[in-house]
């Protein structure tokens, strides 16, 4: 970027630094915005990708760490502190003990940017409902720029390559990053889905309601012709779980029209209809009968259990996972996948992770990693669920996407900052949870004394 901050001029700064330090939610929902920002063809197989949203989100550390400095953060639980502590400390066990050290390193700073530093950033961030409106609106806005671009794909066929066609919807992310549009189409969806419900009842917006309803419905088409089983399946666990926490009667009359809907768009003007169909049956035939991409997930799973078995404890260390999944792998796995659009032409991706976060930390940080993070997904899950207010709603139901895809899929590629943001939006939620009223009207935190700004 030409533009720095030194070339701004100072009265600029002056105002600008302050009113970023007084309203950090700013650069949080900047960060979610800004993965919309066309990244260029990259190298898969480069060890560091910098996009712009990444830049935004480490310009939210900075000011968060301004504020610790000049004692403005709000009260965070020791278990909170412990949680994600506990996954730096993990990290560093298996960076220290890795096959690759230098490597690693770069892994171990990645690691902690992803699941600690940017989280933490959007947990002291978040202090009212507004700045989590805020945030919460920053994916409804990402998700229709993508949404509007990835529809404009299929049905102009300027997509990537689908069954010989181009017509799968990838937004500005192209075919090497395929699951990017479908996955900041999903957190949108769930947003606005979210945003809604909470205007439900007495003193809601009826025009804001009625506004996050026609975007989730509008949503419903570009995540379809994504073609993106993972982000079908993860956005439904997600809607349900969210819907039987809010009204269940809602559920059966959501389901009632989805599928009145699905029967005219796709059966009655057929749209989507040559692939949505055939890629819905393949989910059902996924353990009789895998496709060459389900099969691939299976090798690479059962190569990352190989990797594991031969460092139980602390795992190969991060980044490893390329390096031995050769060593490890059944001779039947794929050199790569396919990848092709109008932009890069054909292409073969390699596959360079296990695409299962889970089996990637057992792999890569051993028992020791496992638990650290299954500490820290089960202690926000948790206290998500002990909170039902307002706007958290939306934090549940992005966990629960950002779990369940994990079942199939791990970090990496541009979107990788928004599970950071998601993170957070659960952390101040379980905050929220397990929070006490005070005599004087706020929450304190637990195991603190202090009183948190909510």
């Amino acid at each position: 970027m030409a533009l720095t901050l030194t070339a701004l001029p100072r009265p600029v700064l002056r105002r600008a630094l302050p009113a970023l330090a007084d309203r950090p939610s700013v650069l949080a929902a900047a960060t979610v915005l800004l993965v919309c920002v066309p990244a260029g063809e990259k190298d898969v197989t480069a060890a560091v990708h910098v996009t712009a949203a990444d830049v935004a989100s480490l310009a939210l550390v900075a000011v968060t760490a301004l504020n610790l400095l000049r004692g403005r953060l709000p009260a965070i639980t020791r278990t909170t502190c412990a949680l994600f502590g506990a996954v730096v400390v993990a990290a560093a066990v298996a960076t220290a003990g890795s096959i690759d050290p230098a490597t690693s390193i770069t892994g171990f700073v990645r690691l902690t940017q992803v699941f600690v530093l940017v989280p933490a950033a959007v947990l002291c961030s978040l202090r009212d409902r507004t700045d989590q409106r805020l945030v919460l609106g920053s994916f409804v806005l990402a998700a229709l720029i993508q949404g509007v671009v990835g529809a404009n794909q299929y049905l102009t066929r300027t997509g990537a390559s689908y069954a010989g066609q181009p017509i799968r919807a990838v937004g500005t992310f192209g075919a090497l990053d395929i699951m990017a549009m479908s996955t900041v189409v999903s957190y949108g969806l769930l947003a606005a889905l979210a945003l809604a419900l909470g205007e439900r009842g007495p003193g809601g917006s009826v025009r804001l309601r009625r506004a996050m309803f026609a975007a989730a419905a509008f949503l419903t088409f570009p995540l379809a012709v994504s073609f993106s089983r993972g982000s079908w399946i993860a956005t439904g666990v997600a809607a349900t779980g969210l819907l039987l926490r809010a009204d269940a009667r809602l559920l059966v009359r959501s389901a009632v029209l989805g599928v009145a809907a699905a029967v005219v768009l796709v059966g009655g003007l057929g749209l989507g209809a040559s692939g949505v169909t055939e890629r819905l049956s393949s989910i059902g035939s996924v353990s009789a009968a895998p496709d060459q991409s389900v099969s691939d997930r299976y090798d690479l799973w059962s190569t990352a259990g190989r990797i594991w078995q031969d460092r139980p404890v602390h795992g190969a260390g991060p980044k490893a996972f390329p390096k031995l999944r050769d060593s490890h792998a059944p001779l039947r796995l794929s050199s790569g996948s396919d990848a092709s659009d109008p932009t890069i032409g054909f292409q073969r991706e390699p596959l360079l992770s296990p695409h299962n976060m889970y089996f990637l930390v057992l792999s890569e940080q051993g028992l020791i990693g496992i638990t650290a993070y299954a500490a820290l997904f089960l202690g926000l899950l948790l206290g998500c669920l002990r909170n039902r207010r307002g706007t958290t709603l939306a934090a549940l139901a992005l966990l629960t996407w950002v779990l369940v895809d994990f079942l199939y899929a791990d970090i990496g590629g541009t979107t990788t900052v928004l599970t950071s943001v998601v993170l957070g939006l659960a952390a101040r939620a379980a905050a929220q949870g397990t929070a006490r009223p005070e005599p004087n009207g706020h929450a304190g935190a637990v195991g603190d004394g202090r009183a948190m700004a909510l």
